[in-house]
C-alpha cells in the first residue's frame, strides 16, 4: 500500500480496504480509518487481505482498527509529553550553558523529529518547531566552537548530514522501519517492501547492506515462487523484487 496514500480521505481508505471478492458492505459501517494514521494502524491496513504476509495477513474490523488507533494515540500522547519537556529545556538554555547539556537537548530534538514522522495525526507544525529549535541550539553550539575552524567544519558537516537524514525520513515507510518500537516485525519486513510504492522502496532499500539485501532477495524468491504456484497476483511484488535486485547490483559495484 502506498504510504503516501495515508493522506487520502476516509472514504478512499475504506474503498481500498474492501475485498474485490466480497460485497461492498463487507467492512461494517463503523469502520473508519484515520486520515493521518499512526504506525500501528498503517501496518494493520498494510496487512489487510495481503497474501504476501501469509499467516500474518489480516481481516481489518472495527475492533482491530480501534485497538490500533488507541495504541497509536497512546504513543502520540507520550510523544507530545516528551516534545513539551524538550521544548522547555531548549527555552531554558542559558547563553553560557554547559556544552554537554546543549548537545543532549540537540540529540533529543533529533530523535523527536524522527518520531514525529511516524506518529499519528498531522505533525507538520511540530516538525517545523523542532527544526527551528535545532537551529537555535546549533547556534549556541557554534558559539561554543568560537573560532575553531576544525570544529566549525565538523558542525557544517553535521548540519548537512541532518538535512539529508530529515529528507530521508520524509518517507513514512523509512520512519516506520527505523522506529525502535516499529510494528513491522522481522517476518513482516520482506512483504512490507514487496508491497511498497516505488518512491518508498527506493529510500527503504538504502537502509540495508549487501548481506541484508541478499538475504531478503533469497527469501523473496521463495515467497514469490510459492505465491505464483498458488495462482496469487504477484505483479507489483515481482516488480519490487526486480527493483531490489537492481539495488543489489548497484551496491555490489560500489
Amino acid at each position: 500500500m502506498n504510504e503516501n496514500s495515508n493522506n487520502n480521505n476516509n472514504r478512499d481508505d475504506a474503498d481500498i480496504l474492501k475485498s474485490p471478492d466480497k460485497p461492498s458492505d463487507y467492512i461494517d459501517a463503523t469502520f473508519y480509518p484515520s486520515e493521518n494514521p499512526g504506525a500501528h494502524e498503517r501496518h494493520l491496513i498494510r496487512r489487510h487481505q495481503n497474501h504476501l504476509f501469509g499467516e500474518r495477513a489480516t481481516e481489518v474490523s472495527s475492533d482491530s482498527l480501534q485497538q490500533m488507533q488507541k495504541l497509536d494515540h497512546d504513543i502520540l500522547q507520550q510523544f507530545m509529553t516528551e516534545f513539551r519537556q524538550v521544548v522547555s529545556k531548549a527555552v531554558e538554555l542559558k547563553p553560557n550553558e554547559d556544552s554537554e547539556i546543549i548537545l543532549a537537548v540537540k540529540d533529543q530534538l533529533d530523535k523527536l523529529y524522527a518520531s514525529s514522522v511516524s506518529v499519528a495525526d498531522d505533525q507538520s507544525k511540530v516538525k517545523e518547531a523542532i527544526q527551528k529549535l535545532i537551529s537555535v541550539v546549533m547556534q549556541s553550539v557554534r558559539k561554543g566552537a568560537d573560532q575553531d575552524p576544525k570544529a566549525l567544519q565538523e558542525l557544517d558537516q553535521e548540519d548537512a548530514a541532518r538535512e539529508a537524514n530529515f529528507a530521508f525520513l520524509e518517507s513514512i515507510l523509512v520512519a516506520d522501519i527505523l522506529d525502535p518500537d516499529s510494528p513491522i516485525e522481522n517476518e513482516d519486513l520482506l512483504p512490507t517492501l514487496l508491497c511498497a510504492e516505488k518512491d518508498d522502496l527506493a529510500l527503504a532499500t538504502q537502509l540495508f547492506d549487501l548481506e541484508q539485501i541478499t538475504f531478503l532477495l533469497e527469501q523473496g524468491k521463495v515467497l514469490l515462487d510459492q505465491l505464483d504456484a498458488d495462482a496469487k497476483d504477484i505483479t507489483k511484488a515481482a516488480e519490487n523484487y526486480v527493483f531490489m535486485e537492481g539495488y543489489l547490483k548497484f551496491i555490489e559495484q560500489r
